[in-house]
């Protein structure tokens, strides 16, 4: 039976990989984002390969989350795989030089949009007793760097809700998994550090992720055997050992 997927932040970077690589098999889509020209154009390719539905929200409006989420077509409302993978990082700033739009930015959007989603979602899977949730996390909810503080806690969150999701949905059957990416080539530095030289920088001198390694990750971790659940992935470049330790001669 053909699944549907439902992937937030899917207008660029690994949300837009996870529908392209989504769409090779035959996976019906509820792509999700903030930029509706981009969704659009999105649609606009993959809908010779499959079906597409796109829904024009900002995760952290929890009243268009439940609107956005209430008015999908009927063909589209039985949500098999959920991939939370809407995420921002603002600044890199000593905490108490810190900006206070900053930090509600990502506590709103990385912990209280992927709550807001998953709160519409889950219980539709729950009264199947089937389903796959994957949080897009990032090795930032593994360890603390300098000036990471409030970013760093804020994936520390969404590894710790995920933990709890696999705990409280076990008795469903609901499969729960956490993908954390170390330094991913996305415009997520971009963001970070508004376009400026910094994010430039960010990415040169070796060789980084790519969405695209993440989305094949993710499509791996879905089409495992029923009885198989990848519940926590850490995934580095190769030139980079933690969050502080990147080999750039590569």
């Amino acid at each position: 039976m053909k699944k549907t997927a439902f992937i937030t932040g899917a207008s660029s970077g690994i949300g837009r990989a996870i529908a392209y690589e989504f769409s090779k098999h035959d996976i019906r889509l509820v792509l999700c984002g903030r930029r509706q020209e981009r969704l659009q154009e999105i649609e606009a390719e993959l809908v010779n390969r499959t079906e597409v539905h796109t829904l024009n929200f900002d995760v952290r409006d929890k009243e268009a989350v439940f609107k956005a989420i209430e008015s999908l077509p009927e063909e589209f409302r039985t949500i098999d795989i959920l991939i939370n993978n809407a995420g921002n990082a603002h600044g890199l700033d000593l905490i108490h030089e810190g900006k206070i739009e900053d930090w509600d930015a990502m506590m709103d959007i990385n912990v209280k949009g992927l709550l807001y989603v998953s709160k519409v979602i889950i219980p539709q899977m729950t009264e199947r007793q089937s389903g796959h949730i994957i949080n897009i996390g990032s090795s930032a909810g593994k360890e603390v760097y300098p000036k990471g503080n409030v970013y760093c806690a804020s994936k520390h969150a969404v590894d710790a809700i995920t933990q709890g999701m696999r705990i409280d949905l076990n008795p469903y059957g609901i499969k729960v998994c956490a993908i954390n990416p170390g330094l991913v080539e996305t415009e997520f530095s971009k963001v970070r550090f508004k376009g400026d030289a910094i994010a430039d920088g960010i990415y040169k001198g070796y060789k980084a992720l790519q969405a695209e390694d993440i989305a094949e990750i993710v499509y791996f971790t879905i089409t495992r055997p029923a009885h198989v659940n990848i519940a926590d992935l850490l995934v580095f470049p190769t030139a980079q050992a933690n969050s502080v330790t990147i080999n750039k001669s590569q």
